[in-house]
C-alpha cells in the first residue's frame, strides 16, 4: 500500500491543471501515489493529461457530475493509506512531500498550515488551532487541501455527500472530527498554496445555507442555539481587538462609554 495518494481534480482549467501537476510530479516517491480526475474537459486539460501521463498513477476523464462526485471517484481509485485532494490550481509547497511523508505518524487527520495564493503575486500563510473543537469551526474550517485524512475514515464515515455544492469537506470534518472525535495532529507549516479564485474560496449566503443545513443534521437544536451565540461572540471579540489595536480611537471609546454611563445614571437613578 501507498503512504500517500494525491487526488487532483479538474474540469475546464487547463492553466491551473498544469501548475499543480508541476508542483507534484517532481516531489512523487515510490509512496506516493497520483491520480488526476477531469471531467471530460473541452480547454486543452486533456493534452496537459496526457503530457504528464508517465508522471501518473491513473486518470480518467468522463463527463463531470460535480465536484464531490468527481472527488469521490479518485477516493475509489486511490489505494493509499492518507489521501490528500489537490484540486487544479492549489499547488505543494517547495519540498514538501517528503517532509509531509515523515508525518504520518497513525492519527486519522494530519492537518498543515495553508499559504492563500492571490493570483500567484500575493500569499498569506493560514495557521491553524493545535486543538480542534467545534470553536475551530466558527470562522473557518481546516484547510481540505492541506490535509491528509486517513482512507479508513471514508470506509467508516463514507465518501463525500454529492448533494452539497460546497462543503462537504466541512461536513465530513463534523461528522469524523466533532461527532466521531477522530484522532488528529497539527502540523505548523504550509503544505500547499490554495488558489483563491475558486469558488469555495469566496463566502457567500448560499454558502452560509449549506454549513447551517450541514450543521442542523448532526447536531441537537440545544447544541445549534450555543454555536450560534458563541460564533456572535467570536465575531463581536474580533471587532473589540481591532478597537483595541487602535489605541487612540480605543481610548476615546471607552471615554464615551463611560460618560454615557454616568449620564443615564444621573437620568434614571
Amino acid at each position: 500500500m501507498k503512504k500517500i495518494s494525491i487526488i487532483t481534480i479538474n474540469w475546464n482549467n487547463a492553466e491551473g491543471l498544469r501548475q499543480t501537476i508541476g508542483s507534484v510530479i517532481p516531489q512523487l516517491t515510490d509512496e506516493c501515489e497520483y491520480l488526476v480526475v477531469d471531467g471530460q474537459s473541452l480547454d486543452g486539460s486533456l493534452d496537459i493529461i496526457k503530457e504528464y501521463q508517465t508522471g501518473l498513477s491513473n486518470w480518467i476523464s468522463e463527463p463531470k457530475t460535480g465536484i464531490y462526485a468527481d472527488m469521490n471517484k479518485g477516493i475509489r481509485m486511490a489505494e493509499g493509506e492518507y489521501f490528500l485532494f489537490l484540486n487544479s490550481g492549489d499547488r505543494l509547497t517547495e519540498n514538501s512531500l517528503c517532509k509531509a511523508l515523515t508525518e504520518c505518524t497513525g492519527e486519522d487527520i494530519i492537518y498543515f498550515n495553508t499559504c492563500l495564493s492571490y493570483l500567484n503575486t500575493r500569499f498569506e500563510e493560514v495557521k491553524y488551532s493545535p486543538e480542534l473543537s467545534m470553536k475551530s469551526f466558527y470562522k473557518r474550517t481546516i484547510g481540505h487541501q492541506s490535509t491528509l485524512i486517513r482512507q479508513s475514515l471514508f470506509e467508516k464515515y463514507g465518501l463525500y455527500n454529492e448533494e452539497n455544492r460546497i462543503h462537504s469537506d466541512y461536513e465530513f470534518w463534523i461528522k469524523a472530527i466533532i461527532v466521531g472525535n477522530c484522532t488528529t495532529r497539527y502540523v505548523n507549516w504550509p503544505l500547499c498554496y490554495y488558489d483563491m479564485s475558486g469558488r469555495s474560496s469566496k463566502p457567500t449566503e448560499s454558502s452560509q445555507r449549506e454549513i447551517d443545513s450541514i450543521l442542523s443534521r448532526y447536531l441537537p437544536d440545544r447544541v445549534i442555539v450555543d454555536y450560534e451565540y458563541w460564533k456572535q461572540r467570536e465575531r463581536d471579540m474580533v471587532i473589540m481587538e481591532w478597537y483595541r489595536s487602535r489605541k487612540t480611537m480605543y481610548g476615546i471609546l471607552v471615554l464615551v462609554y463611560k460618560l454615557i454611563k454616568k449620564i443615564r445614571k444621573v437620568l434614571f437613578n
